[in-house]
């Protein structure tokens, strides 16, 4: 079997890839729509379609991931990207544009395969550091912010796309030769594993998270190159800098995120974080200038980043057998969470003639969320409670449940001490 770190290297910097190509619309639409007219309801829709494939996709490919593995399942992905990444080179209409970014989404949806596949090479207590690292691959979307317009200015929008074929060729054909054959296999059905969590409180609420969390991240990054040119009247390259920015901030607080959630109470963490969110929306809906727009900006990307690592680490700990149809139900309604805030704030603007309606959004839910992780909080220390007071009675062995996933008792006592 090949190493745990030369998988992580393989699989982050794949998704590095599959990232770039996820944002590619939302990055070239200021010269996309000097060659192709497009009206701005267009424009939000062809810039958020790729979050829908990307999102629904993210459920079977964790699936797929523990039956078949990471290898298989990234070198055939980029091969299927090839298709739509060519198909967008040579659109023409606004159909075309949408089409290629409906299947574009493939690139969104590989982020469930590194989430699966990694933690099998991993004791328990790092694998929030080593979804962090993998999360980090989001840097991809930060890439393409800043290289795409600059490559667009030399060389055109249909050059620069096709520039990407290469590297999609290229890493399905290190994942093929490099990838790890040899990846230990979970065969179970999707109906039974599915059936196993559905019912699962806690699996609903993780998914509320992630969907404010990693929603607010590919939202604010589809939606922030244009609005820059359109609100603030930036240059292109300007706005692509700057949206660059966003992204390496939340994605470099994404493995600190993880780090941080395997030395201390993840659920203090997310209060920190929702709390941050709730600050954010408020300061945004009511920014009138770019240097307040940019302070609030950069507070999601903070906050958005230490929770997307954070929350990452709380799947394994819940749900350690069914990790992987976990995973990719929680990483599909994180990308759901990036498709409609763009869409909501272009319908209250176009009511309203202003986004603060929809800033006030946010901040509404980050402020349910604070609410949820501290009753979250103190249930499980309620549970943890009672444990302690089974094991005293000498009754350690009928207190644990069969059906109860979170190991409170080992989680509470490697952070005892941290808070």
């Amino acid at each position: 079997m090949h190493s745990g770190n030369s998988q992580l290297t393989i699989q982050t910097t794949s998704l590095v890839i599959g990232f770039m190509v996820w944002v590619i619309l939302s990055s070239l639409m200021p010269f996309i729509q000097d060659d192709i007219a497009l009206t701005p309801n267009q424009i939000t829709w062809i810039s958020s379609i790729p979050v829908i494939l990307g999102s629904l996709l993210r459920i079977p490919f964790g699936f797929w991931t523990n039956r078949y593995g990471g290898r298989v399942m990234f070198a055939i992905s980029f091969v299927f990207l090839l298709f739509p990444v060519y198909y967008i080179s040579i659109a023409d209409s606004f159909i075309d544009l949408l089409i290629g970014g409906l299947f574009v989404g493939i690139g969104g949806a590989i982020f469930s395969i590194g989430v699966t596949s990694l933690p099998k090479y991993y004791p328990s207590e790092k694998h929030g550091f080593i979804n962090g690292i993998y999360g980090a691959g989001n840097i991809g979307t930060a890439i393409t912010a800043f290289l795409a317009p600059v490559l667009a200015n030399q060389l055109g929008w249909v050059t620069t796309v096709r520039l990407y074929l290469i590297l999609l060729a290229a890493f399905a054909l290190l994942n093929f030769f490099f990838g790890d054959r040899h990846e230990p296999r979970v065969v179970a059905s999707l109906k039974e594993q599915v059936s196993q969590v559905y019912k699962s409180q806690k699996l609903w609420f993780i998914c509320i998270f992630y969907f404010l969390t990693f929603g607010s991240f590919v939202a604010f990054t589809i939606y922030l190159p244009n609005f820059l040119v359109s609100h603030f009247q930036l240059a292109k390259v300007d706005a692509g800098l700057r949206t660059a920015g966003f992204i390496t901030l939340a994605t470099l607080m994404r493995p600190i995120g993880g780090w941080l959630g395997d030395r201390f109470n993840p659920f203090k963490l997310l209060m920190l974080v929702f709390a941050g969110l709730t600050v954010a929306g408020v300061l945004l809906s009511f920014t009138l200038s770019l240097f307040l727009y940019t302070v609030g900006c950069l507070t999601v990307a903070f906050c958005a980043g230490v929770g997307n690592g954070v929350i990452f680490k709380l799947v394994p700990l819940y749900f350690s057998k069914q990790a992987g149809i976990v995973n990719g139900i929680v990483a599909a309604m994180g990308g759901l969470g990036g498709f409609f805030p763009p869409l909501l704030l272009t319908i209250v603007f176009n009511l309203t003639g202003h986004y603060a309606i929809g800033f006030m959004a946010l901040s509404e839910v980050a402020l349910a969320s604070f609410i949820l992780v501290m009753w979250m909080y103190y249930e499980e220390k309620v549970q943890h409670a009672e444990t302690n007071r089974g094991e005293s009675e000498g009754n350690a062995e009928e207190g644990g449940s069969a059906g109860f996933h979170f190991p409170t008792y080992r989680l509470k006592r490697r952070i005892r001490g941290k808070f």
